[in-house]
């Protein structure tokens, strides 16, 4: 039998237990995907989608106070509930230690419909809103269907993609009701 001093025997526990101290943490880390570590497409589904989301959420509050068709308030509503439940499930479906956004809208499209009222922002919220809105939030649902990587991102994406189809169904009737040109189908 070999005989090691102490040291010795204690130095290779140590070690040992060092090597399995650190290959638990690398795969501990790989299965806790970041936002480094998560696919462009994820990624852009996220910054896109939220901030489609948040944009038509924010946009129809203001259309509650500033319009004056039942119609287009009636559809504001709609949006702004449909729209507050795809944001939160957004967020349950992100991978853990990914930010994605609370309230992220786009800026210039409520900026362009803030200080209009009445039929000029009727107008202006079915065309930039309604229409031009669904349009890129329906582009970025299908694209993280198409090409996500990420399985509870894309499972939420393809979960909303009927709401989002059935909200630019709608924009498009209300256009028409209006006599507004609606973007092709």
């Amino acid at each position: 039998m070999i005989r090691l001093p102490l040291a010795t025997f204690s130095s290779a526990c140590m070690a040992s237990l060092l090597m399995l101290a650190a290959s638990a943490t690398t795969a501990s880390a790989q299965s806790t995907p970041d936002a480094g570590r998560l696919h462009a497409a994820d990624q852009t589904f996220i910054a896109e989608g939220t901030k489609a989301v948040a944009t038509q959420r924010d946009a129809a509050r203001i259309a509650s106070s500033r319009s004056t068709d039942r119609d287009v308030k009636a559809f504001a509503e709609r949006i702004s509930t449909d729209n507050a439940r795809i944001s939160d499930a957004l967020r349950a479906a992100s991978p853990r230690g990914v930010d994605v956004p609370k309230n992220n809208p786009d800026t210039a499209v409520l900026a362009s419909i803030n200080n209009l009222r009445g039929a000029e922002f009727d107008k202006t919220y079915i065309e930039q809103v309604a229409l031009a809105g669904e349009q890129k939030a329906l582009s970025a649902f299908q694209a993280e269907i198409a090409s996500g990587r990420d399985p509870q991102l894309k499972a939420a994406a393809q979960k909303a993609l009927p709401t989002i189809q059935e909200h630019y169904a709608m924009a498009q009737e209300l256009a028409k009701r209006k006599h507004l040109p609606s973007a092709a189908q």
